[in-house]
């Protein structure tokens, strides 16, 4: 029988360097691949190794004293099939799992949701990403992703339009008014972007969403 396995670029230990769980303590499993091209991507990702479930749990096990076990990508839920055998076995082992993902594959978090406990989804901003609309899935996303403790966040780009900022904000309230909606400034352009992520602050707040403007801090610390 052929044993089941998956595309993973790497495994370590670090901090998380995005969204309201910054710099926490975490072990990252990193599945090579992904179904978006964004434009502000900044994980180039170009080799993998084939592991079964034992092969990566041993990775996995190497190391220590941390928080949860992030999940990310590349896209991660392209690879349902294992990526439901490896949350299954990290559930029964009593990690934390903290899910990554672009938020478009609403039927693959179905299956997995489960043995989830965090869910970070992106918003793909179409003038942030480049990428077409992903509205539709988003939705469906964060119907299934609310079972448990999710938030979204937005990379914020000199291209991001308003229009979008008020879509997204109008799907967090469809879905749950007090999801966090995380502003993230696309970096190294903080500086150049802080008038407009004020503003975007600014609509949010007054719309009454939970909002939060966090840059990325793996980045400034200059670490993995």
């Amino acid at each position: 029988m052929e044993i089941l396995k998956g595309k993973i670029a790497e495994v370590f230990k670090s901090i998380q360097g995005e969204g309201i769980y910054q710099g926490v303590s975490q072990v990252f499993v990193r599945f090579f691949g992904c179904n978006l091209k964004c434009k502000f991507c900044d994980t180039k990702l170009d080799k993998y190794l084939f592991l079964g479930l034992e092969e990566l749990l041993d990775k996995i096990n190497t190391y220590r004293d941390y928080h949860s076990i992030s999940i990310t990508g590349g896209e991660p839920l392209l690879e349902i099939n294992f990526l439901k055998v490896l949350t299954k076995k990290l559930k029964e082992e009593g990690r934390i799992i903290y899910l990554e993902t672009n938020g478009i594959l609403p039927r693959s978090l179905s299956e997995i949701i489960d043995y989830i406990d965090i869910v970070s989804m992106d918003f793909k901003l179409p003038s942030s990403s480049g990428e077409k609309e992903f509205w539709f899935q988003h939705r469906e996303f964060l119907k299934v992703a609310v079972r448990k403790d999710v938030f979204v966040k937005a990379v914020i780009s000199e291209k991001t339009l308003v229009e979008d900022i008020r879509i997204a904000m109008a799907i967090i309230k469809e879905t749950d008014a007090n999801l966090p909606f995380v502003l993230q400034p696309q970096n190294p352009l903080e500086d150049i972007l802080q008038e407009r992520i004020e503003y975007f602050e600014k609509l949010c707040l007054e719309d009454n969403i939970n909002v939060k403007v966090i840059p990325q801090l793996h980045k400034k610390l200059s670490i993995k």
